[in-house]
Protein backbone atom coordinates (compact mmCIF):
# COMPACT_ATOMS: atom_id res chain seq x y z
CA UNK A 1 0.00 0.00 0.00
CA UNK A 2 1.24 3.61 -0.35
CA UNK A 3 1.34 6.04 2.61
CA UNK A 4 -0.19 9.21 2.91
CA UNK A 5 1.62 12.22 2.77
CA UNK A 6 -0.66 15.10 4.73
CA UNK A 7 1.31 18.55 3.90
CA UNK A 8 -0.90 22.02 5.16
CA UNK A 9 0.39 25.00 4.22
CA UNK A 10 -0.30 27.81 7.21
CA UNK A 11 -0.21 31.67 5.96
CA UNK A 12 -1.87 35.01 6.96
CA UNK A 13 -0.55 38.39 5.36
CA UNK A 14 0.15 41.94 7.02
CA UNK A 15 -2.90 43.28 4.90
CA UNK A 16 -2.44 46.71 3.99
CA UNK A 17 -5.05 49.05 5.04
CA UNK A 18 -6.55 51.67 2.84
CA UNK A 19 -3.90 53.73 2.40
CA UNK A 20 -4.65 57.33 0.16
CA UNK A 21 -2.63 59.79 -1.64
CA UNK A 22 -3.31 62.10 0.88
CA UNK A 23 -1.25 59.97 3.32
CA UNK A 24 2.02 60.23 1.34
CA UNK A 25 4.80 62.40 3.83
CA UNK A 26 2.42 61.93 6.46
CA UNK A 27 1.90 58.85 7.76
CA UNK A 28 4.18 55.31 7.69
CA UNK A 29 1.06 53.40 9.39
CA UNK A 30 0.64 51.38 6.29
CA UNK A 31 -0.68 48.07 7.69
CA UNK A 32 -4.23 47.65 8.90
CA UNK A 33 -3.42 46.43 12.28
CA UNK A 34 -7.03 46.04 13.39
CA UNK A 35 -8.08 44.28 10.64
CA UNK A 36 -5.19 41.40 10.76
CA UNK A 37 -5.67 41.22 14.44
CA UNK A 38 -9.85 40.40 14.22
CA UNK A 39 -8.73 37.74 10.84
CA UNK A 40 -5.49 35.90 12.90
CA UNK A 41 -8.22 35.65 16.30
CA UNK A 42 -11.58 34.40 13.80
CA UNK A 43 -9.30 31.90 12.46
CA UNK A 44 -7.41 30.80 15.19
CA UNK A 45 -10.73 30.06 16.84
CA UNK A 46 -12.55 28.19 14.10
CA UNK A 47 -9.27 26.71 12.42
CA UNK A 48 -5.70 26.32 14.32
CA UNK A 49 -6.52 26.20 17.44
CA UNK A 50 -9.36 23.02 17.30
CA UNK A 51 -7.03 21.54 13.91
CA UNK A 52 -4.08 21.53 16.08
CA UNK A 53 -5.87 19.92 18.95
CA UNK A 54 -7.50 17.13 16.78
CA UNK A 55 -3.75 16.91 15.87
CA UNK A 56 -2.31 15.97 19.25
CA UNK A 57 -5.32 13.60 20.10
CA UNK A 58 -4.45 11.33 16.55
CA UNK A 59 -0.75 11.19 16.74
CA UNK A 60 -1.09 10.43 20.83
CA UNK A 61 -4.28 7.86 19.81
CA UNK A 62 -2.13 5.84 17.46
CA UNK A 63 1.08 6.42 19.00
CA UNK A 64 2.89 8.49 16.68
CA UNK A 65 1.38 6.73 13.73
CA UNK A 66 -0.10 9.55 12.69
CA UNK A 67 2.43 11.72 11.10
CA UNK A 68 1.54 15.51 9.22
CA UNK A 69 3.92 18.69 7.54
CA UNK A 70 3.46 21.86 7.79
CA UNK A 71 4.89 25.26 6.27
CA UNK A 72 4.07 27.94 8.63
CA UNK A 73 5.14 31.63 7.01
CA UNK A 74 6.80 33.94 8.74
CA UNK A 75 4.14 36.94 8.60
CA UNK A 76 1.67 33.90 10.38
CA UNK A 77 4.20 32.93 13.28
CA UNK A 78 4.46 36.90 13.70
CA UNK A 79 0.98 37.24 14.13
CA UNK A 80 0.16 34.25 15.91
CA UNK A 81 3.21 36.00 18.55
CA UNK A 82 1.18 39.23 18.58
CA UNK A 83 -2.49 38.58 18.15
CA UNK A 84 -2.98 34.69 19.13
CA UNK A 85 -0.28 33.07 21.21
CA UNK A 86 -2.38 29.97 22.16
CA UNK A 87 -1.97 29.26 18.44
CA UNK A 88 2.02 29.58 18.37
CA UNK A 89 2.05 27.36 21.82
CA UNK A 90 0.02 24.66 20.23
CA UNK A 91 2.36 23.82 17.14
CA UNK A 92 5.10 24.22 19.40
CA UNK A 93 3.38 21.13 21.28
CA UNK A 94 3.11 19.38 17.94
CA UNK A 95 6.86 19.91 16.98
CA UNK A 96 7.55 18.45 20.45
CA UNK A 97 5.48 15.00 19.54
CA UNK A 98 8.55 14.41 16.67
CA UNK A 99 5.99 13.37 14.70
CA UNK A 100 5.29 16.61 12.70
CA UNK A 101 7.55 18.25 10.24
CA UNK A 102 8.15 22.10 9.99
CA UNK A 103 9.65 23.01 6.10
CA UNK A 104 11.39 25.54 4.59
CA UNK A 105 9.33 28.31 2.49
CA UNK A 106 10.11 32.45 1.80
CA UNK A 107 9.60 34.04 5.43
CA UNK A 108 7.02 36.88 3.74
CA UNK A 109 5.29 34.38 1.50
CA UNK A 110 6.48 36.14 -1.47
CA UNK A 111 7.37 35.64 -5.14
CA UNK A 112 10.87 36.77 -4.91
CA UNK A 113 11.69 33.45 -6.45
CA UNK A 114 10.11 34.60 -9.87
CA UNK A 115 11.84 37.95 -9.26
CA UNK A 116 15.21 38.47 -7.31
CA UNK A 117 17.72 35.57 -6.43
CA UNK A 118 19.26 37.46 -3.91
CA UNK A 119 15.99 38.91 -2.13
CA UNK A 120 14.59 34.96 -2.29
CA UNK A 121 18.01 33.36 -0.85
CA UNK A 122 17.58 36.16 1.94
CA UNK A 123 13.57 35.63 2.43
CA UNK A 124 14.33 31.34 2.82
CA UNK A 125 17.26 31.80 5.34
CA UNK A 126 15.02 34.59 7.57
CA UNK A 127 12.50 31.62 7.67
CA UNK A 128 14.57 28.62 8.63
CA UNK A 129 16.28 31.19 11.33
CA UNK A 130 12.19 31.70 12.58
CA UNK A 131 11.64 27.65 12.19
CA UNK A 132 14.70 26.98 14.41
CA UNK A 133 13.56 29.54 16.74
CA UNK A 134 10.17 28.64 17.19
CA UNK A 135 10.17 24.85 16.73
CA UNK A 136 13.81 23.97 17.40
CA UNK A 137 13.76 22.07 13.96
CA UNK A 138 16.52 22.42 10.91
CA UNK A 139 13.78 22.15 8.09
CA UNK A 140 15.66 19.70 5.44
CA UNK A 141 12.61 20.04 2.44
CA UNK A 142 11.39 23.28 0.52
CA UNK A 143 8.16 24.63 -0.29
CA UNK A 144 7.98 27.96 -2.57
CA UNK A 145 5.24 30.44 -1.84
CA UNK A 146 2.15 28.92 -3.86
CA UNK A 147 4.06 26.27 -4.93
CA UNK A 148 5.38 28.14 -7.28
CA UNK A 149 7.86 26.03 -8.99
CA UNK A 150 10.80 25.58 -12.42
CA UNK A 151 13.87 24.24 -13.19
CA UNK A 152 15.88 26.87 -11.75
CA UNK A 153 13.74 27.22 -8.38
CA UNK A 154 14.77 23.10 -7.80
CA UNK A 155 18.16 23.76 -8.20
CA UNK A 156 18.27 27.14 -5.94
CA UNK A 157 16.99 24.67 -3.57
CA UNK A 158 19.15 22.10 -4.09
CA UNK A 159 22.14 24.32 -3.86
CA UNK A 160 20.86 25.76 -0.58
CA UNK A 161 20.67 22.35 0.79
CA UNK A 162 17.46 20.77 0.72
CA UNK A 163 16.62 17.27 0.15
CA UNK A 164 13.23 17.79 -1.54
CA UNK A 165 10.82 20.29 -2.78
CA UNK A 166 6.98 19.94 -3.31
CA UNK A 167 5.53 21.07 -6.80
CA UNK A 168 2.23 20.91 -8.33
CA UNK A 169 0.97 17.87 -9.75
CA UNK A 170 -0.09 19.40 -13.15
CA UNK A 171 -1.07 17.32 -16.13
CA UNK A 172 0.49 19.23 -18.50
CA UNK A 173 4.02 18.66 -16.90
CA UNK A 174 3.14 14.89 -15.68
CA UNK A 175 1.31 13.58 -18.94
CA UNK A 176 1.08 10.35 -18.79
CA UNK A 177 3.05 10.14 -15.58
CA UNK A 178 1.02 9.28 -11.56
CA UNK A 179 1.66 12.65 -9.30
CA UNK A 180 2.41 9.24 -6.79
CA UNK A 181 5.61 8.83 -7.29
CA UNK A 182 9.09 10.68 -6.66
CA UNK A 183 10.65 12.17 -9.47
CA UNK A 184 13.81 14.57 -10.29
CA UNK A 185 13.53 17.89 -11.38
CA UNK A 186 15.53 18.72 -14.92
CA UNK A 187 19.11 19.89 -14.31
CA UNK A 188 19.84 19.05 -10.37
CA UNK A 189 21.54 16.12 -9.25
CA UNK A 190 20.22 14.89 -6.24
CA UNK A 191 16.70 16.36 -5.02
CA UNK A 192 13.15 14.86 -4.94
CA UNK A 193 10.62 16.38 -6.36
CA UNK A 194 6.93 15.58 -4.40
CA UNK A 195 4.13 16.09 -6.48
CA UNK A 196 0.68 17.01 -5.27
CA UNK A 197 -2.09 14.99 -6.40
CA UNK A 198 -4.41 17.73 -6.97
CA UNK A 199 -7.84 15.91 -7.83
CA UNK A 200 -7.50 13.91 -3.86
CA UNK A 201 -6.07 17.02 -2.21
CA UNK A 202 -8.89 19.54 -3.75
CA UNK A 203 -11.50 16.84 -2.67
CA UNK A 204 -10.71 17.82 0.83
CA UNK A 205 -9.84 21.31 -0.18
CA UNK A 206 -12.54 22.62 -2.49
CA UNK A 207 -15.42 20.07 -2.99
CA UNK A 208 -15.84 18.64 1.01
CA UNK A 209 -19.00 20.49 1.46
CA UNK A 210 -20.03 20.97 -2.71
CA UNK A 211 -23.19 19.04 -3.11
CA UNK A 212 -23.28 19.08 -6.69
CA UNK A 213 -20.36 17.44 -6.70
CA UNK A 214 -20.93 13.71 -7.95
CA UNK A 215 -18.97 12.61 -4.20
CA UNK A 216 -20.74 14.44 -2.11
CA UNK A 217 -21.08 13.38 0.54
CA UNK A 218 -17.54 12.09 0.98
CA UNK A 219 -16.42 10.46 4.94
CA UNK A 220 -13.51 9.21 6.04
CA UNK A 221 -14.34 5.67 4.67
CA UNK A 222 -15.32 6.43 1.53
CA UNK A 223 -12.51 8.74 1.02
CA UNK A 224 -10.21 5.69 1.74
CA UNK A 225 -11.50 3.46 0.02
CA UNK A 226 -10.28 5.75 -2.96
CA UNK A 227 -6.88 6.01 -1.86
CA UNK A 228 -6.31 2.16 -1.03
CA UNK A 229 -6.04 1.01 -4.66
CA UNK A 230 -3.65 3.73 -5.46
CA UNK A 231 0.44 1.95 -6.41
CA UNK A 232 3.14 4.62 -5.91
CA UNK A 233 5.76 6.01 -3.39
CA UNK A 234 3.25 8.78 -1.98
CA UNK A 235 -0.12 10.07 -1.94
CA UNK A 236 0.71 13.60 -2.02
CA UNK A 237 -2.40 15.38 0.29
CA UNK A 238 -1.24 19.23 0.07
CA UNK A 239 -3.78 21.82 1.16
CA UNK A 240 -4.24 25.59 3.00
CA UNK A 241 -4.76 24.42 6.51
CA UNK A 242 -7.17 26.77 6.74
CA UNK A 243 -9.61 24.06 4.97
CA UNK A 244 -10.43 22.85 8.83
CA UNK A 245 -12.75 24.99 9.66
CA UNK A 246 -12.50 28.10 8.02
CA UNK A 247 -12.61 27.21 4.18
CA UNK A 248 -14.84 24.03 5.16
CA UNK A 249 -16.91 24.89 8.37
CA UNK A 250 -17.27 23.02 11.71
CA UNK A 251 -21.00 21.98 10.58
CA UNK A 252 -19.53 20.79 6.98
CA UNK A 253 -18.14 17.62 9.27
CA UNK A 254 -14.74 18.72 8.35
CA UNK A 255 -13.14 17.83 11.45
CA UNK A 256 -14.92 14.64 12.48
CA UNK A 257 -14.03 13.42 8.66
CA UNK A 258 -9.84 13.89 9.84
CA UNK A 259 -10.64 12.51 13.42
CA UNK A 260 -11.53 9.12 11.58
CA UNK A 261 -9.56 9.33 8.19
CA UNK A 262 -6.54 7.33 10.11
CA UNK A 263 -8.43 4.30 11.74
CA UNK A 264 -9.98 3.90 7.69
CA UNK A 265 -6.38 4.17 6.38
CA UNK A 266 -4.91 1.96 8.77
CA UNK A 267 -7.75 -0.66 8.20
CA UNK A 268 -6.52 -0.61 4.64
CA UNK A 269 -3.11 -0.99 5.34
CA UNK A 270 -2.10 2.64 4.63
CA UNK A 271 0.13 4.68 7.02
CA UNK A 272 1.65 8.22 6.93
CA UNK A 273 5.20 9.70 6.11
CA UNK A 274 6.21 12.80 6.05
CA UNK A 275 8.48 14.67 2.92
CA UNK A 276 11.73 13.67 4.42
CA UNK A 277 11.00 10.52 4.87
CA UNK A 278 9.83 9.64 1.77
CA UNK A 279 12.72 7.07 0.74
CA UNK A 280 12.25 6.29 -3.15
CA UNK A 281 14.15 6.56 -5.65
CA UNK A 282 13.13 9.45 -8.78
CA UNK A 283 11.12 7.10 -11.29
CA UNK A 284 11.64 9.82 -13.57
CA UNK A 285 13.36 13.23 -14.80
CA UNK A 286 10.50 16.30 -15.06
CA UNK A 287 10.97 19.59 -16.74
CA UNK A 288 9.47 22.35 -15.62
CA UNK A 289 10.60 25.12 -18.16
CA UNK A 290 7.48 27.04 -17.23
CA UNK A 291 6.78 27.99 -13.81
CA UNK A 292 3.87 26.16 -12.51
CA UNK A 293 2.12 26.93 -9.32
CA UNK A 294 -1.06 25.66 -7.61
CA UNK A 295 -3.11 28.46 -7.83
CA UNK A 296 -6.41 28.45 -9.82
CA UNK A 297 -7.42 26.50 -12.98
CA UNK A 298 -4.36 27.42 -14.96
CA UNK A 299 -1.93 26.25 -12.46
CA UNK A 300 0.12 29.23 -13.32
CA UNK A 301 1.66 32.98 -11.75
CA UNK A 302 -1.37 34.96 -13.51
CA UNK A 303 -3.00 34.89 -10.14
CA UNK A 304 -0.64 37.92 -9.45
CA UNK A 305 0.98 38.87 -12.61
CA UNK A 306 -1.83 38.38 -15.14
CA UNK A 307 -3.03 42.20 -15.96
CA UNK A 308 -0.83 45.42 -16.02
CA UNK A 309 -1.67 46.61 -12.48
CA UNK A 310 0.13 43.83 -10.60
CA UNK A 311 2.98 43.66 -13.49
CA UNK A 312 3.75 47.34 -12.47
CA UNK A 313 3.33 46.81 -8.78
CA UNK A 314 5.95 44.23 -8.38
CA UNK A 315 8.13 45.85 -10.84
CA UNK A 316 8.47 48.60 -8.99
CA UNK A 317 8.31 47.03 -5.86
CA UNK A 318 11.54 45.21 -6.56
CA UNK A 319 13.07 47.87 -8.32
CA UNK A 320 13.08 50.09 -5.24
CA UNK A 321 15.21 47.02 -3.10
CA UNK A 322 18.65 48.25 -3.45
CA UNK A 323 17.63 51.76 -2.20
CA UNK A 324 15.47 50.01 0.38
CA UNK A 325 18.22 47.65 2.00
CA UNK A 326 20.82 50.40 1.50
CA UNK A 327 18.89 52.69 4.35
CA UNK A 328 19.77 50.10 6.83
CA UNK A 329 16.31 51.90 8.13
CA UNK A 330 15.19 48.41 9.38
CA UNK A 331 11.43 49.88 10.13
CA UNK A 332 11.43 50.43 6.03
CA UNK A 333 13.18 47.09 5.06
CA UNK A 334 10.50 45.18 7.31
CA UNK A 335 7.57 47.22 5.47
CA UNK A 336 9.29 46.87 2.37
CA UNK A 337 9.48 42.73 2.72
CA UNK A 338 5.79 43.24 4.32
CA UNK A 339 4.77 44.32 0.70
CA UNK A 340 6.64 41.41 -1.04
CA UNK A 341 3.41 39.06 0.21
CA UNK A 342 1.84 37.45 -2.90
CA UNK A 343 -1.35 38.47 -1.33
CA UNK A 344 -1.17 42.12 -2.10
CA UNK A 345 -0.72 41.11 -6.05
CA UNK A 346 -3.75 38.40 -5.59
CA UNK A 347 -5.86 41.08 -4.74
CA UNK A 348 -5.09 42.97 -7.96
CA UNK A 349 -5.97 39.79 -9.63
CA UNK A 350 -8.96 40.62 -12.51
CA UNK A 351 -10.00 37.16 -12.97
CA UNK A 352 -13.38 37.25 -11.91
CA UNK A 353 -14.81 34.00 -13.53
CA UNK A 354 -14.72 30.64 -12.30
CA UNK A 355 -12.30 31.19 -9.44
CA UNK A 356 -14.01 34.99 -8.25
CA UNK A 357 -15.18 33.66 -4.82
CA UNK A 358 -11.37 32.93 -4.57
CA UNK A 359 -9.83 35.92 -5.14
CA UNK A 360 -12.06 37.86 -2.53
CA UNK A 361 -11.74 35.38 0.24
CA UNK A 362 -10.16 37.93 3.36
CA UNK A 363 -9.89 39.99 0.40
CA UNK A 364 -10.19 44.25 2.50
CA UNK A 365 -11.09 45.65 -1.09
CA UNK A 366 -13.84 46.46 -3.12
CA UNK A 367 -11.63 45.98 -6.21
CA UNK A 368 -8.82 45.01 -7.90
CA UNK A 369 -8.13 48.60 -8.52
CA UNK A 370 -8.57 49.87 -4.67
CA UNK A 371 -5.72 46.89 -4.46
CA UNK A 372 -3.64 48.60 -6.63
CA UNK A 373 -3.78 52.28 -5.20
CA UNK A 374 -3.24 51.66 -1.99
CA UNK A 375 -0.17 49.61 -2.99
CA UNK A 376 1.33 52.32 -5.39
CA UNK A 377 0.42 54.81 -3.11
CA UNK A 378 2.84 53.06 0.13
CA UNK A 379 5.44 52.62 -2.71
CA UNK A 380 5.14 56.65 -3.32
CA UNK A 381 5.65 56.93 0.48
CA UNK A 382 8.49 54.56 0.72
CA UNK A 383 10.01 56.64 -2.59
CA UNK A 384 9.15 60.02 -0.20
CA UNK A 385 11.03 58.47 3.21
CA UNK A 386 14.27 57.19 1.02
CA UNK A 387 14.38 60.88 -0.33
CA UNK A 388 13.98 62.48 2.88
CA UNK A 389 16.83 60.21 4.11
CA UNK A 390 18.95 60.93 1.51
CA UNK A 391 19.53 57.57 0.06
CA UNK A 392 18.47 58.23 -3.11
CA UNK A 393 20.18 55.66 -5.69
CA UNK A 394 20.57 56.10 -9.22
CA UNK A 395 17.83 53.44 -10.63
CA UNK A 396 15.39 55.34 -13.26
CA UNK A 397 12.28 54.22 -10.81
CA UNK A 398 13.34 56.53 -8.05
CA UNK A 399 14.48 59.33 -10.63
CA UNK A 400 10.98 60.15 -11.58
CA UNK A 401 8.58 62.03 -9.30
CA UNK A 402 6.23 59.46 -8.33
CA UNK A 403 5.16 56.80 -9.97
CA UNK A 404 2.09 56.43 -12.00
CA UNK A 405 -1.21 55.11 -10.74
Amino acid sequence: MTNVCFYFQVHQPFRLRKYSLFDIGTSTDYFDEQRNRSIMQRVAQKCYLPANKLLLELISKYNGKFKASFSITGTALEQFEQYAPRVLDSFKALADTGCVEFLSETYHHSLASLYNKEEFIQQVELHYKAVRKHFGARPLVFRNTELCFNNQIAALAEKMGYKAILAEGADHILGWRSPNFVYKPKGTSRIKLLLKNYRLSDDIAFRFSDRKWEGWPVNAQKFASWLAPIYGDTINLFIDYETFGEHQWDDTGIFNFLKHLPAELFKKGIGFHVPSQIEAEPKDELDFHNTVSWADMERDTSAWTGNKMQQSAIENLYALRDAVLASKDEALITSWRKLTTSDHFYYMCTKWFSDGDVHKYFNPYESPYDAFISFMNVLNDIIHKLRIEKQLKTQSVLQNQWIRV
